[in-house]
């Protein structure tokens, strides 16, 4: 007797192979500018991003994923922030079956020139 095999069971299993996610490192730099010590007053952690949307993985929606924009994003977040300190940057990958993105995140703590 051969074991019974649920449609829905193999479906999920399709739903999963196809779909996924994936963390890259990036980069690290103690500012996102030159700034000499004591120069700055320190505001506060903030985090920005920037990205690019597909459809079935190949064709993009938008233009995305700079680095630049989610830096200016991740400053913009801070009234008042001129430049981050302590900047590190990931970009991610997520993918379902008809969509995906890929993002670029910044984060960093938000100064103000003095």
């Amino acid at each position: 007797m051969r074991p019974t095999r649920s449609p829905a069971l193999a479906a999920l299993a399709l739903f999963v192979a196809l779909g996924g996610c994936a963390h890259f490192t990036g980069g690290v730099a103690s500012a996102s500018k030159p700034l000499a010590p004591g120069s700055y007053e320190v505001l506060g952690p903030v985090r920005g991003q920037d990205c690019v949307y597909y459809i079935l993985g190949l064709i993009p929606i938008m233009n995305g994923n700079e680095t630049h924009v989610a830096l200016k994003d991740a400053i913009r977040k801070e009234p008042g922030a001129d430049a981050l300190i302590e900047v590190t940057s990931d970009t991610y990958w997520q993918h379902w079956i008809v969509f995906s993105r890929v993002c670029t995140q910044v984060r960093g703590t938000a100064v103000r020139i003095r």
